[in-house]
């Protein structure tokens, strides 16, 4: 047991039983799919933003650390500021033409471009 695992064993009070184990919950951290079977999507959304434009790509499945790897990416060869969280990629203003030439040079294959 590592030293500092309290926080992992909050529901737990006493035990008498001597051969008692800590069981922690399983990391439930998916595994990221290479980007040839991502199967993301790029959308122009401006619906409860304002009447402000964003660049959505959805679809994207793994990890949260890759996902923000990849919405950092998307983010500063666009210029521009955005968020990256459950799932989905936000780049602030219009870069659907951008974002697919990014993607597609980094080896991703999209499976749809709405609204264009």
């Amino acid at each position: 047991m590592k030293n500092n695992d309290w926080k992992d064993r909050l529901n737990v009070v006493y035990s008498t039983n001597p051969d008692f184990k800590y069981e922690s919950e399983p990391d439930d951290t998916p595994d990221t799919l290479p980007k040839e079977k991502q199967a993301l999507k790029i959308a122009l959304d401006k619906r409860n933003r304002g009447g402000k434009k964003v660049t959505l790509v959805t679809g994207f499945v793994g990890a949260g650390g890759d996902l923000d790897a990849l919405g950092k990416l998307l983010k500063t060869r666009c210029g521009v500021g955005g968020t990256a969280k459950d799932g989905e990629i936000i780049v602030q203003g219009d870069f659907r033409n951008k974002i697919l030439e990014i993607l597609r040079k980094e080896g991703y294959v999209l499976s749809r471009l709405i609204g264009m």
